[in-house]
């Protein structure tokens, strides 16, 4: 029986792709460095993608002069560091009498692989093309793509070669909406979660979607974006009391073995920042934010001061048709976030950002060396900027607001150093 998923799980599956770089847990580019041997990073502000010197020069907009293609987002990083996968959409077929369940997945999509040095852009995944809906969900490595094809409204991820041939299937269509993908740091195994009808799960498997295991399952938690550590040991991933918290606003961190033994939380009372919601009422933005291993063995999250709540509150009486469902009550707001590293042997939790009452810390990465983390900050009713900060909090400093100062999210590192 098909599985037809809704239009939150879409739409979220969606902009999972763009998070694939980063979601791999393994370090992007370190094959090759820059030519001028400095850390850059991605990030996106107003629908475009820039790049940008850790030290806040050489700030780049990707321009693409390809007919018919309404937006473009990053979604890969190849093994030598320069190349890089987009993902293009022509416009929406959805709106006005064109209901979202029958239109949008027909919306034809375009893959391309995109050179930073020579600037290159070749479109792929071509070949033997199954559905007009792909998005990228993870490189297995310089040959072979995960990609998720959606027909009829069901989600399937798919193994193929990078020209689109050979497809096989990596999951059913009958199960869910799978997404959220995460290599092992051997390149063997897949951890990703599945939302499912019996809920968010987390699973784990092998590339070619083989010897599954399911790590965790209960229909009152929603578990979302494993990553694996450094070793490949341990997962983490996000545990949501959502029957409480419709919005997703909050979280727990998770922590297991990939085979879904030693399991235990390392945080309690919903204390990690899940579905950030930001900026004003006429310029606002929201997405997954997610814990993420740091390169010394700890992981690097978004943690709420006692008793945070965001200005923008989740309505859930309301249809949810634009995955954001939201109300701005700046009036209601109190507290916010601080970037904090947790220990997963003992739970023990370091601040490092500690911004203060009316601030919001998010999306942290560490470099590939450990040195630096880039985060997003933003005050309470206003867009976020991209700040940079030594790896112990200091040296803290502001680098970009984006376009027209009006906002910035999804910072990523593009190559290591030096």
């Amino acid at each position: 029986m098909k599985n037809t998923i809704s239009r939150r799980q879409f739409l979220a599956a969606v902009a999972a792709a763009s998070s694939a770089v980063s979601a791999s847990c393994k370090t992007a580019g370190q094959g090759h460095g820059a030519k001028n041997g400095k850390a850059r990073f991605f990030f996106t502000s107003q629908g475009k993608t820039g790049m940008m010197n850790a030290d806040g020069t050489g700030l780049r907009w990707f321009e693409f002069d390809v007919p018919k293609q309404a937006t473009w987002q990053p979604c890969g990083f190849f093994s030598d560091g320069r190349r890089v996968l987009f993902l293009s959409m022509e416009p929406r077929l959805d709106g006005p009498g064109k209901p979202f369940g029958e239109y949008y997945h027909k919306t034809p999509c375009h893959i391309w692989v995109h050179d930073l040095d020579n600037g290159a852009l070749t479109e792929i995944a071509t070949k033997d093309r199954m559905a007009p809906f792909y998005t990228p969900q993870l490189l297995l490595n310089d040959h072979r793509i995960l990609m998720q094809v959606v027909r009829d409204g069901a989600g399937q991820i798919f193994s193929m070669n990078l020209d689109g041939s050979d497809a096989r299937e990596f999951t059913r269509a009958d199960e869910g909406m799978p997404y959220g993908l995460s290599l092992s740091p051997d390149g063997r195994r897949v951890a990703y979660h599945l939302a499912s009808p019996q809920g968010y799960q987390i699973w784990v498997s092998d590339v070619d979607g083989g010897n599954r295991v399911k790590v965790i399952g209960d229909p009152a938690h929603l578990y979302f974006c494993p990553c694996w550590s450094p070793d490949g040991q341990w997962l983490i991933f996000q545990d949501c009391l959502y029957q409480q918290d419709p919005g997703h606003d909050w979280s727990d961190l998770f922590l297991s073995r990939p085979d879904g033994s030693e399991q235990r939380l390392l945080t309690k009372d919903q204390a990690l920042w899940f579905a950030a919601s930001y900026g004003s009422a006429d310029n606002h933005g929201n997405g997954s934010n997610t814990p993420v291993w740091s390169r010394d063995g700890k992981v690097l999250c978004a943690h709420r001061l006692p008793g945070a709540k965001t200005a923008w509150e989740f309505q859930p009486q309301r249809p949810d048709t634009d995955h954001f469902n939201r109300d701005f009550k700046p009036e209601l707001a109190r507290g916010g976030t601080e970037i904090c590293k947790i220990d997963p042997k003992d739970g023990a939790i370091t601040k490092i950002t500690q911004p203060g009452e009316g601030v919001w810390d998010f999306r942290q990465s560490d470099s590939s060396d450990g040195k630096q983390i880039v985060f997003c900050r933003a005050k309470t009713g206003e867009s976020p900027a991209i700040w940079v900060m030594n790896a112990d909090g200091t040296g803290q400093r502001e680098l970009t607001k984006g376009l027209d100062d009006r906002g910035v999210d999804h910072p990523r590192w593009v190559l290591r150093e030096g």
